[in-house]
């Protein structure tokens, strides 16, 4: 039997307890039903899946790769000592880097500034100098060890005699190198009194030379003897008795965003220096150019260097060759 509405309301606000009670069932309608979401079948949702990782895979690979890959400028023949140590330093550090060089030639302020930007290159190696330390992150370990800082000349043989009486920097003086406009060398040069001619363009400083348009060109003993054995048909020679120095190093320099190379750039020197792989290179490459330099026999002209930068591991002797 079923109960009046009356008490059908009395049974429901006692089992409310007191409470404000919610429409009756009987005297209110029904809540109307919501509509169920579409559920997207499993195998459409696993599809769509596949399909975004197949699309993401080949960029993934590809900055994976490009993160690898260590862009570096072409050099000229003859110069590839920076490149061999760079791939044992690589090599010596545990990393998966591979080398790369650009493929087009620049000079080297370019090649500096596009480092800085984080384009193009990866690495590039140069004198150092405070400028460059700020701008760039380099790696302080001297791959030429000192040597860029100790200097002989490159002269026309018909002008080797000219250089006979040079004893003092006032003779010298009496001069004009010629250098790259954009290299530390020019300035550290004229912090010293000596006349430059600076020159856009590595190659054309040895054509001028042999022009006359300057007297002489400071190269360092680790790369005159084989400029003077390419350039033999301009009759350039090596000034036998006068050797410029001055405190430097030359080092591999990176983006300063690009911490994981310059560490393992510093661990991989560092290996090699501890395993004798770094001076058995840097021995084969140059061993027999620092032996016919005779340094010890020429007039040595000490010059200050003002571009160097207070953080030069002066003090680590193992780093330095000892002359």
């Amino acid at each position: 039997m079923v109960a009046p509405a009356s008490e059908a309301r009395q049974c429901h606000y006692t089992a409310c307890a007191g409470s404000i009670c919610p429409p009756s069932p009987v005297n209110s309608p029904l809540p109307p039903s919501r509509p169920r979401a579409r559920q997207q079948p499993v195998g459409t949702v696993f599809h769509l899946l596949s399909l975004l990782v197949a699309l993401l895979l080949p960029v993934l690979a590809q900055a994976q790769a490009q993160s690898h890959t260590i862009v570096y400028p072409a050099q000229d023949k003859g110069y590839e000592y920076p490149v061999q140590l760079l791939d044992l330093a690589l090599h010596k550090s545990g990393s998966s880097f591979t080398l790369k060089p650009h493929d087009t030639p620049m000079l080297q302020g370019r090649a500096l500034k596009l480092l800085a930007k984080g384009q193009e290159l990866r690495v590039v190696w140069s004198m150092t100098s405070t400028e460059r330390e700020a701008e760039l992150l380099p790696i302080r370990i001297p791959i030429d060890k000192g040597l860029l800082g100790w200097r002989v000349f490159l002269v026309h043989e018909s002008q080797a005699q000219r250089f006979a009486h040079v004893n003092t920097l006032q003779d010298l003086a009496a001069f004009e190198a010629g250098q790259g406009h954009d290299w530390p060398d020019t300035e550290i040069l004229r912090a010293n009194e000596l006349p430059v001619q600076a020159v856009p363009g590595f190659q054309n400083l040895f054509p001028m030379l042999e022009k006359g348009r300057f007297d002489y060109f400071p190269r360092s003993i680790l790369e005159v003897w084989g400029e003077q054995q390419q350039h033999a048909d301009r009759h350039l020679v090596v000034e036998p008795r006068v050797v410029l120095h001055y405190p430097t190093a030359y080092y591999y320099f990176v983006n300063k965003a690009d911490t994981a190379l310059a560490q393992a750039l510093e661990r991989g020197l560092r290996a090699a220096l501890k395993d004798g792989s770094f001076d058995a290179l840097f021995n084969k490459t140059y061993g027999e150019a620092i032996q016919r330099a005779r340094l010890n026999q020429r007039t040595r002209l000490e010059l200050r260097n003002p571009l160097l930068p207070a953080r030069t591991p002066l003090d680590q002797k193992e780093l330095w060759l000892n002359l």
